[in-house]
This record gives C-alpha cells, structure tokens and sequence, in this order.
C-alpha cells in the first residue's frame, strides 16, 4: 500500500521548529523509560526534579469547590479577565500583603497559571524577526526559569542573560548588562522588557528593596516594561526575610506588572489559576490577546481561590507548610554535608538547594544528574538546564516525603556519590 504520510514539520514556524522539549518533560521520560529496570534493583524512583509542592491542598479550598458546584450558574462561561469576586480578593491580597494599591478594575487579570500568563505576555511584545540583530530583546535571569529563554525563542525575540552570580550576590549590575548587551553587538534600543524572579527559580535566592528599586528605575530611564514573576512569595521561613513585591516600589506602576500563583503556596498546581497586576495600559494591551485566546478560567476555581486567598484557613495553611519545609530542607542539607558537600547557601525561600557538582565530573551536571537516576534513581536537574551560569551546578527540589528525602541521602552513601 502507497505510504500517503506528510511531513507536516516545515509548516511551523522557523521559531518553534528550534525549540527543545522543556527539560522537565524531557526527564521525566527518561525516568519514565528507566521505572521499571529502577524498581527491580530496588532504585525506585524519587523526584527531586519537578518544582512542585506534594502536600495536599487545603482542605477548605476542597470543601468551597465542593460546596459552590450547585450554584446555579457556576458551570458557564467566564470572562478572561476574571469574575468581579476573583479582581476583588486579588485586590484586597496585594494591599493585605504587600501594601499595594491594585485597581480591580483596570489593574488585575486572571491567568491559566502564571506560567500561561508570562509566555503570552512575552508573544505580545516581539516584533518576530529572523536576523539576530534586527530581534527584539527580554533580558532574563541567568541561571533562571528555564522556561523564560524558550518563552522569547518561540515568539521569535532573542533572550540576553542576566548573570545572577555569588560574586553579585544574585543581583546584577543592569547598566553592566547593558554595556555587555552593546558589546556584543546588540541594539539596546531593541529591549523590550527585563523579567526578574526573586525568590528565584532555582536558586532560592532573594532580593531587598534596593535592588528591586534600582529594577524599576533602570526600567523608568530606558522606557523598558519589568515583568516581575512572583510565583515563590509565600514560601520563606523567617518574617524578616518575608520577600516582597516590586509594586512596593517608588514608581513601581509607571512600568511593572507583577505575576502570582496559587500552585507553589498552595500546592494548586493542577487547578492553573493566577494573576498578572500593575500598570493599567499593559494590562489592557495583554488583555486584548487573551480575549482571542480563552473565555476564562472556570468560575468555581475562581470563587475557590477568591476565597482561600485571604482566608485565615489560607494563611495557616502557607505558615505550616513553610514550617514542614525549612524541616524538610533543613534535614537534608545535613544528609548532603554528611556526603562531603560544604558550605551550602540554604535558601531564604522557595523549596531549591542549588548545589555544585562533584569536583571530578569536571562541571558535567548533565552527567551527574545521569548517574545519579541510572545508579540510584534519583532524579535531578542539571544547572546548564537554566543558563550558561548553571554550568557545574545541579538543582534539587526538595519536595518529597521525609522518608523518601532520607532515602535519598541513603542511596548517595549505598552508592557512592559523594561530593570529594
């Protein structure tokens, strides 16, 4: 029989056709692949890859889902940018918080995720274009969410690393950036937007007032937008050391939106709920695709998260989950200086210990990581995966069961990987 099959690849897009399957899902395939040979020889599995919280949400979001799913007109369409009641609790959440104004009306937008939101924030921005120097650019952290390069890739921009390094203290000079950024070449005229992460993904680290004001006045002088992705506030371990929010900022509203989530505080990952606030026009334009998109989030997760966001039950939830974390990691990071690893910068927030690799893999994270779930079935995320300034580094999410986090120190020890 005639093969009829079409090559349907040349139909994309020249930018989608360079993107890598995001490392993630690239890991946990292989580890998928390796499950069964792992549990035979008694390695099965343990994740300390995804960024995930495991904890079970709380019980009051599940009992208000349950609860509002017979409202008569909970089960229709919703708007994109969110019911009245999910502006409003994001409204009073940001002044509860952070004490920052936030308009419901022309300052908040509801997202499928923050993730969701920042890739199609980020589409609105570039101008595609296939020559390197004429390509609009988002200055992103480096090392930082590996999502944020492919982001811009895929909107046919280019992405200019931020260093984020121990020598400045994960802050980095921007107006250096930006000398480095001409160096190279580059127009800087061409600088869309700068995104910072602080609490950082992967490296749990944070940033004071000084910095995230000098964020927004680099921004203000060279008439560039700051996409602040806050996705990690709620997990720290100490109120002096509570992160905070770039809309705190003199000025902040003048080019900021900021980007929150209920997956990391509340363990929601799966419900895809958020929001993006600050500056009205942009809000307005990021609107605008989004209507073209999707017709909202649906209404009972609204109505759920609305009222878990400033609910007592929601705060004491974020604080005992935090107090089981710092255990968590705490324990660990013990384990880990027992196998030889000194000196280990234990985050102010977030649930990642950045690590550096043992000396004799050379600055090979990737074949560390490869050791570590062939031989032990530990599975792990090189730090080349998040930028050229992850080389020799590894990222573990430290999520897991205490059980299953002491078996990971038992394992290293059984077999052997240990840092000298």
């Amino acid at each position: 029989m005639e093969n009829t099959a079409i090559d349907f690849k040349g139909h994309f897009n020249d930018c989608v056709q360079t993107l890598e399957t995001y490392i993630m899902f690239q890991i946990k395939q292989r580890t998928l692949e390796l499950t069964d040979e792992l549990t035979a020889k008694g390695r099965k599995p343990i994740a300390l890859s995804m960024g995930a919280p495991v904890d079970m949400v709380p019980q009051f979001a599940i009992d208000t889902l349950k609860n509002c799913l017979d409202e008569p007109s909970i089960h229709t369409y919703s708007t994109p940018k969110g019911e009245k009641y999910f502006l409003n609790a994001v409204s009073e959440r940001m002044k509860t918080r952070f004490g920052v104004d936030i308009n419901p009306n022309s300052e908040v937008f509801s997202l499928i995720g923050s993730k969701e939101g920042i890739a199609n924030l980020i589409r609105e921005l570039i101008n595609p274009n296939s020559e390197i120097k004429n390509k609009d650019i988002i200055l992103v952290p480096d090392p930082g969410y590996a999502s944020y390069g492919e982001m811009v890739k895929a909107s046919g921009g280019l992405a200019f690393g931020l260093p984020l390094t121990k020598e400045n203290n994960y802050m980095p000079d921007l107006e250096l950036v930006l000398e480095q950024l001409k160096k190279d070449g580059l127009n800087p005229n061409k600088i869309k937007a700068l995104v910072i992460n602080y609490p950082n993904n992967p490296l749990g680290a944070t940033a004071d007032a000084e910095y995230l004001q000098k964020c927004v006045d680099f921004c203000i002088k060279h008439q560039i937008i700051l996409i602040s992705d806050n996705a990690y506030s709620e997990i720290y371990f100490d109120e002096k050391d509570r992160p905070i929010s770039a809309l705190q900022m003199k000025n902040a509203k003048d080019v900021t939106v900021e980007f929150h989530s209920f997956s990391k505080p509340y363990a929601m990952t799966g419900w895809r709920i958020g929001w993006v606030c600050g500056n009205s026009q942009i809000i307005s334009m990021f609107g605008k695709l989004k209507s073209t998109i999707d017709t909202g989030i649906f209404k009972a997760l609204q109505l759920t998260a609305a009222k878990l966001l400033n609910s007592k039950e929601g705060n004491e939830y974020i604080k005992e989950a935090n107090k089981k974390l710092k255990i968590k990691i705490d324990n660990f990071v013990k384990g880990l200086k027992e196998l030889g690893w000194q000196g280990i910068e234990t985050p102010k927030a977030t649930f990642y210990l950045w690590i550096k690799i043992p000396p004799r893999y050379n600055e090979d994270a990737k074949k560390f990581c490869t050791d570590l779930l062939e031989k032990s079935g530990i599975v792990a995320v090189p730090g080349d995966a998040f930028g050229t300034n992850g080389k020799g580094y590894v990222r573990l999410s430290v999520v897991a069961s205490n059980e299953a986090l002491n078996t990971v120190i038992e394992r290293m020890k059984q077999d052997g990987h240990r840092y000298n």
